[in-house]
């Protein structure tokens, strides 16, 4: 399988992947290697990792705990005072062995210690793979904000090795699987009937190389997410919000981002359908696909008020502006859509029906 070649770096699959990685560290003589992990990337991940590091490879294990919880400024502190305590300097390395948190925020880590240092990510989550391992955004969450604070930066490589799956559960599996039904909703409807029909997530491989083709090439026309790449974001303006939500009141059991972010999916669907010319049809087999995957959850009217003033913090928002990304037709969205406020409602009840 072919390395996918990005603005400035490789994404290289299966067993390039380590045999990659090994040249490159041969070959730059970093002053110290670091390699971040979380609890269980440490126990399930690490020991795959280790076993295919050359031998001469030293490094020093860094470790966060895991979950979206700790994905915020103080795990970074704590990380750059570890990083700073072992005497990294400039020319050291940090190798980010996890999810999307760990590779965001260990991303971020790198990008601001001692105004910058190399990083790798390995991606182990299937979310990780299509979503994280393109695109150079690294950052934390603000509180429950999703991503508020930080850089578009990129790594050295990014290590695509589909072994790491076999460590997630099939929840952790669908939720990644939402982002990749998402680059069929945005880019061709094609993928999105091979990818709704996928039964069975023991053969991924293909299916996940295609999702990161998908992502490069929008990234690549725009990389700073000035109008392009903004399509990235179907689902995720209500997504986020929903995901935020959950993730802070007590009350209500959290969702993980792609069951999250599937849920905005059918609710921008159903607004595309009122604004921009989704067809019934295509509304109803998103509708089906999603929610025949995925477990309905129940919103009151208290709670969709509260998700709602939760959109104020969406990046895409611009001059107080809420920035929406719609479905013409699947495979064809529109970026900067207004959306007005009694919609709201008709789209949850439509997404609960």
């Amino acid at each position: 399988m072919e390395s996918i070649i990005t603005s400035s770096y490789a994404v290289h699959f299966e067993q390039m992947a380590f045999s990659s990685l090994n040249s490159h560290l041969a070959a730059n003589h970093y002053s110290k290697v670091f390699v971040l992990v979380d609890s269980n990337t440490k126990k399930d991940c690490l020991p795959l990792f280790t076993s295919k590091l050359n031998s001469n490879v030293g490094f020093e294990l860094l470790e966060m705990p895991a979950g979206e919880i700790h994905k915020n400024i103080a795990t970074c502190t704590t990380l750059w005072e570890e990083l700073s305590n072992l005497d990294a300097d400039r020319k050291s390395l940090l190798i980010n062995l996890g999810g999307g948190v760990v590779t965001d925020l260990g991303g971020f880590v790198a990008s601001t210690f001692k105004r910058g240092i190399a990083f790798i990510n390995i991606p182990t989550t299937l979310l990780s793979m299509v979503d994280a391992s393109v695109g150079g955004k690294t950052g934390v969450d603000l509180g429950a904000l999703k991503n508020q604070v930080g850089v578009i930066n990129q790594p050295e490589m990014v290590l695509v090795v589909t072994d790491f799956l076999k460590t997630l559960s099939e929840r952790e599996l669908h939720s990644g699987y939402a982002e990749m039904l998402k680059h069929g909703l945005i880019r061709d409807r094609s993928y999105w009937n091979t990818l709704k029909e996928v039964s069975t997530f023991d053969k991924l491989t293909s299916l996940i190389y295609t999702s990161v083709v998908t992502k490069n090439e929008v990234v690549l026309k725009d990389p700073t997410e000035q109008n392009l790449r903004k399509i990235l974001n179907f689902g995720h303006t209500l997504g986020h919000a929903i995901e935020s939500y959950l993730l802070e009141n007590p009350n209500r059991e959290s969702l993980l981002h792609g069951e999250a972010i599937a849920i905005g999916m059918i609710l921008e669907s159903y607004l595309s359908k009122e604004l921009t010319g989704l067809k019934a049809v295509d509304l109803h087999d998103i509708k089906k696909t999603f929610r025949s995957r995925y477990p309905l959850v129940q919103f009151s009217a208290e709670d969709i008020t509260e998700i709602l003033t939760l959109l104020k913090f969406d990046k895409k928002n611009s001059h107080g502006t809420i920035n929406f990304v719609l479905l013409e037709t699947i495979g064809k969205p529109k970026i900067d859509v207004q959306v007005p406020g009694e919609l709201f409602g008709d789209a949850f009840a439509y997404y609960m029906e």
